[in-house]
């Protein structure tokens, strides 16, 4: 079917008007919103907002300085523990047969030392008195003849010598003997301080080496009524934290409680985390019913400057956004 013109420009119009209409409602815009906000007096503070670990004040590391097989645990995680108390034995056998075999080459070497010092004295009586002899009887040797005197003079010198060696042999033994007796005083772990056991790396029946370095048995801390938060704070903002500061902060173990300490220090040793350095802001607080545990995350509020009743506006207010 063709079309006349008419109807070809019917169509072109509707065309065209849709068009028109098209423009007209994208091009308009929407109205504009205000939003209001009241003017209030009162005060306001900046603050430092950090995020951090608590820690006691005080914690020790108990390792072990021999090797050997754990055959006995006096104390576990949270167990209470006091200065010098026995916290574990490491199996003692093997040291016991060192230090028996070490006790026994002691006493041979006392031995061996005593018949030294006797033959030293019997040579030096025997040269004191040929050497008595000799003079009474100078005129009778013959030149180039070797003197009796000559040879008691030299066994006794050979005899001194052979006791000053066997003593050294016995302080060689006696020093093993002090070494094997201390390490088989090692077997047995005593706690370094007053405190509670907050971690225990090793069971019964387990095997500790100690040839490169002490291996660590229990972590004990010593007194968790007093406790701190290491918070990691941006270096932009440590200028303007100083000690003595009051802190608040939250745990997530108790949402509804809010926690209060002071900075006692921020160390200068830095932390580089993707380019992002912090330092370690040091908050002391007070754990009187032990409810926070170390290792928990603190939310920590920092409070640097306020101002005292003065006008406060939101903070949107003074951002524009077009």
């Amino acid at each position: 079917m063709k079309l006349n013109r008419k109807n070809i420009l019917i169509i072109l119009l509707l065309l065209a008007g849709i068009g028109i209409f098209a423009a007209f409602a994208m091009n308009r815009k929407a109205p504009t919103q205000y939003y209001t906000a009241k003017v209030d007096h009162g005060d306001i503070r900046q603050v430092v907002d950090a995020t951090g670990t608590i820690n006691a004040v005080t914690t020790v590391q108990v390792g072990s300085q021999v090797s050997g097989t754990i055959s006995k645990l006096f104390a576990d995680f949270n167990s209470h523990v006091k200065k010098g108390q026995v916290v574990a034995q490491i199996d003692p056998s093997l040291l016991e047969g060192t230090l028996s075999q070490t006790q026994a080459d002691l006493e041979n070497a006392r031995a061996n030392l005593a018949a030294s010092h006797a033959n030293t004295e019997k040579a030096k009586a025997t040269a004191t008195q040929t050497k008595a002899d000799y003079e009474r009887n100078l005129a009778l040797t013959k030149e180039g003849v070797v003197s009796q005197q000559a040879l008691d003079l030299a066994k006794a010198n050979a005899d001194s010598a052979q006791a000053q060696v066997s003593a050294a042999q016995a302080q060689e033994v006696q020093a093993r003997a002090q070494v094997a007796q201390t390490n088989l005083n090692y077997t047995t772990i005593h706690a370094p301080i007053d405190g509670t056991v907050v971690a225990r790396n090793v069971d019964v029946g387990q095997t500790v080496a100690a040839s490169l370095q002490a291996p660590t048995l229990f972590t004990i801390a010593q007194d968790l009524t007093k406790m701190q938060v290491y918070a990691k704070t941006d270096e932009s903002d440590v200028g303007q934290i100083r000690s003595g500061q009051r802190v608040t902060f939250k745990v997530d173990a108790y949402p509804r409680d809010t926690f209060s300490g002071k900075v006692s220090q921020v160390r200068m040793n830095s932390t580089v985390v993707q380019n992002v350095v912090t330092y370690d802001t040091i908050v002391d607080f007070d754990n009187p019913d032990l409810k926070l545990f170390p290792g928990m995350t603190a939310y920590v509020t920092i409070p640097v400057a306020s101002a005292p009743n003065v006008i406060k506006i939101p903070n949107g207010a003074l951002r524009y956004k077009p």
